[in-house]
């Protein structure tokens, strides 16, 4: 009773303001942790030159991004919206009371953000970063503020009209998917993506891995995203706690996870019918095809629509890809378009027929135009950006950094510098020399072999087992006996007939070749077709560059 007494005397407003600040605060971080998906997902889709590339534009992404949103895109959002241009309205977000800082400002930023790094797929691998970073501060300051002020704000344009998007269907994953698409056009495709007959030359991402897991780390922030859009958990009415926003907070769970689960399915049916394969990439990107497709219609679409909608935009996805990638010609290197673009519009247009309350011509036309005008805004603001890059000479690198890799000429850096495992020792504790040990007077041999890079470690650690633990490890492509194989990177199919292996060469002068040779052919066999070859050359003279000795002294 005492309890129930204390609790009678606590303004009920003051708990619900606390527990909505707490929800909205906690999605806020979840939101912001689908960065680290969109980092993962896109590194693992570009080749290993440019992962590091990848990488800084994300975390610029919201750096930069984040700052511009507050000092102006916020205020361009609520003159978009119907609150007129005043110095008030862009000071609004650095004067607001403290909870208005949570659940306005800090909520539309990691939406704004979201809308802002998915650009970054679509122009991986030839973008400068000069001019993503510029295109991400229009982006944060005009291009995404105005889609949200004329959709979410009660005077805005869209809003009026009737235009409904519940979390940003097409407001962020539809804007975004579109303006990558042009971006993409604008910038032109990566060297080597197409042939001089028109074909296409498929250029597989590195790590599968990297883009399965940024997918499941993305779709765990959805539940922010879209869950959370539903911002106040309470209300206060006639003086008594409510549900608010909580009311449809079941049905916004259900479509989330039913769109979810229909999405890869969709995407995994579309890739056998193109490809006779369940492609992996296919279904990790329809997975997030059907979340961005229920995204904008969660809170009024019925169990069964939200089905069928995911399914239509993981279905759509290989194909439209293939159209976008084959007869478009637009090389969008981490599907942006088909998974943020075309099924954001899909989602967004298909409310009317899949609406709790049934079908209705107003809702639809509302729908067409809303989508018609964020379309037509985003293709003409980012075509011009990256336009005024193009002409300017700015807005991709120079094929020589484009074929060496963004990673070095962009940041001066490799991701993954350290190849095969450290030199192994030969567990004697004495310290060994390039030859050995043994006395000089041999003639001089190289030992060359190309193996499997897999043997490197076991090699190392049989050289080093005879005494002879120098060596020279490069990366080589070739092929011989080992036959080829076909490959398959986002359904498109290629023949594998270089194979990867490395090349080490071994010289030695006290060391009988023969004892080389043989250590390496044993820790380099499997015993299958593709184990290598050894190679034993003469080397006529030698010469070691610190102290001038040549001949066998020398190696």
């Amino acid at each position: 009773m005492v309890g129930t007494g204390l609790l009678a005397q606590v303004d009920p407003s003051v708990i619900a303001e606390g527990v909505n600040l707490l929800w909205v605060a906690v999605v806020c971080f979840l939101i912001f942790f689908m960065h680290a998906g969109f980092a993962m997902l896109e590194a693992g889709q570009v080749r290993a030159k440019n992962v590091a590339n990848q990488l800084t534009k994300n975390l610029l992404t919201w750096s930069v991004g984040v700052l511009v949103y507050f000092l102006i895109g916020f205020g361009v959002e609520a003159v978009a919206g119907g609150s007129g241009v005043s110095m008030e309205t862009f000071t609004a977000a650095m004067t607001a009371p403290d909870g208005a800082w949570v659940n306005s400002w800090l909520f539309g930023a990691v939406f704004a953000m979201t809308a802002a790094t998915i650009v970054s797929g679509a122009v991986a691998g030839r973008a400068k970063l000069r001019a993503y970073v510029g295109y991400t501060i229009v982006l944060s300051a005009v291009i995404y503020p105005v889609v949200a002020g004329m959709s979410w704000y009660g005077g805005g344009l869209l809003a009026g009209l009737g235009f409904t998007d519940f979390a940003g269907g097409m407001v962020v994953h539809g804007m975004g998917g579109i303006a990558g698409l042009t971006a993409a056009y604008v910038i032109g495709p990566r060297m080597d993506r197409y042939a001089g007959d028109g074909s296409t030359n498929v250029i597989p991402g590195h790590s599968m891995t990297f883009a399965v897991l940024g997918t499941l780390v993305l779709a765990f922030g959805w539940y922010g995203f879209n869950v959370g859009t539903t911002a106040t958990v309470f209300a206060v009415e006639n003086g008594e706690l409510t549900l608010g926003g909580f009311g449809v907070v079941g049905r916004v769970a259900l479509t989330t996870t039913l769109g979810m689960a229909a999405g890869g399915i969709g995407a995994a049916l579309g890739a056998l019918a193109l490809t006779k394969k369940v492609d992996t990439l296919y279904v990790a990107n329809g997975l997030l095809a059907g979340l961005v497709g229920v995204t904008g219609i969660v809170d009024l679409v019925t169990w069964w629509g939200a089905i069928a909608v995911a399914l239509v935009c993981g279905l759509q996805l290989p194909f439209v890809f293939e159209f976008v990638s084959d007869t478009l010609k637009i090389d969008d290197v981490c599907a942006v378009f088909p998974v943020h673009g075309s099924a954001g519009v899909i989602g967004i247009l298909a409310l009317p027929f899949v609406h709790v309350d049934g079908f209705s011509v107003d809702l639809l036309v509302s729908q067409v135009v809303g989508t018609a005008v964020i379309t037509v805004w985003t293709v003409l603001a980012t075509a011009a950006v990256f336009g005024a890059f193009k002409v300017a000479g700015q807005a991709r690198v120079a094929p020589e950094h484009e074929r060496e890799g963004l990673d070095v000429s962009e940041h001066g850096v490799d991701t993954y510098p350290e190849f095969g495992k450290p030199i192994a020792a030969d567990g004697s504790g004495a310290s060994v020399r390039a030859d050995g040990g043994a006395e000089a007077g041999t003639e001089i041999k190289m030992v060359t072999a190309i193996v499997r890079p897999e043997k490197l470690g076991e090699i190392k650690t049989a050289l080093a087992g005879i005494g002879a633990p120098s060596l020279t490890v490069t990366n080589v492509s070739g092929r011989g006996s080992q036959p080829a194989k076909t490959g398959q990177w986002r359904g498109e199919e290629y023949v594998v007939d270089l194979h990867q292996k490395v090349k080490i060469e071994c010289v030695v002068a006290d060391i009988p070749a023969d004892e080389v040779a043989a250590a390496i052919r044993e820790a380099a066999s499997t015993g299958e077709p593709g184990d290598g070859k050894v190679f034993v050359l003469p080397v006529e003279d030698a010469l070691q560059v610190r102290t001038g000795t040549a001949g066998p002294e020398a190696v």
